[in-house]
């Protein structure tokens, strides 16, 4: 089922603008390679810093996102999700609190690397996404090869990808996925444990709710240095 579109969603994407990034349409796919470069983003400049950006994909309504943004002023948050009709009240939570740190982009997955630089993230954060249990839909999961080559142009030197999961199955192909593409896999925990570091999505509160194990772990390119965030 399609989802209904919130009342007044262009007014209040609009009321917005200052911390929606880029917003793809439509229209996007008609362009040309050359004319979507037009849309890569200035991080250093829309965050008037240089600090390490911290890349969430697929945010939801920002719950994450603005927790760590809140909890980590050293670093510049980036949050991604395609649903305009989602992404819109994240931006607006952001906005009421005044989180200073934190942008967002209301595009595919698949284009980011038309949106961002190369080597302009330093952590790409993957909390709770679709598992897309079909072997059919593989491709589509934000673990998989297509993606991960993305993942490895945008991460700066050091960089890596951090990724919390409640499905046991979706978390061991996606570990070796990383495997196979030139990742080195590390911090695999099967039952994560709630400690203070550890920034509470939606889902995981809920899954935490019913005793169900949260499983982790992140992944670097290999033949770079330690992580930097």
């Amino acid at each position: 089922m399609r989802m209904r579109l919130k009342k007044h969603l262009e007014e209040r994407i609009a009321d917005c603008s200052e911390l929606l990034l880029a917003r793809e349409g439509d229209g996007y796919y008609r362009l040309s390679e050359e004319e979507k470069l037009a849309y890569r983003v200035n991080l250093e400049e829309k965050f008037s810093n240089r600090a390490p950006v911290v890349l969430e994909i697929g945010c939801g309504k920002g719950s994450w996102a603005l927790q760590s943004a809140k909890l980590h002023p050293e670093n510049n948050y980036l949050a991604v999700e395609k649903l305009s009709n989602v992404i819109v009240v994240a931006c607006e939570r952001a906005k009421s609190e005044s989180v200073t740190n934190l942008k967002f982009l209301n595009v595919r997955a698949e284009n980011l690397d038309r949106y961002l630089p190369p080597r302009s993230v330093a952590q790409i954060v993957l909390n709770f996404s679709c598992p897309f249990p079909k072997k059919t839909y593989a491709n589509r999961r934000l673990t998989s090869k297509n993606f991960l080559n993305i993942y490895k142009t945008l991460l700066v030197d050091g960089g890596y990808v951090a990724q919390k999961t409640d499905n046991r199955e979706f978390f061991e192909w996606s570990a070796e996925s990383f495997a196979a593409n030139g990742f080195e896999v590390y911090d695999v925990c099967y039952d994560l444990p709630d400690g203070e570091n550890n920034v509470i999505t939606e889902y995981e509160s809920k899954f935490r709710a019913q005793g169900l194990p949260i499983y982790s772990l992140k992944a670097k390119p290999k033949n770079t240095n330690a992580e930097t965030v």
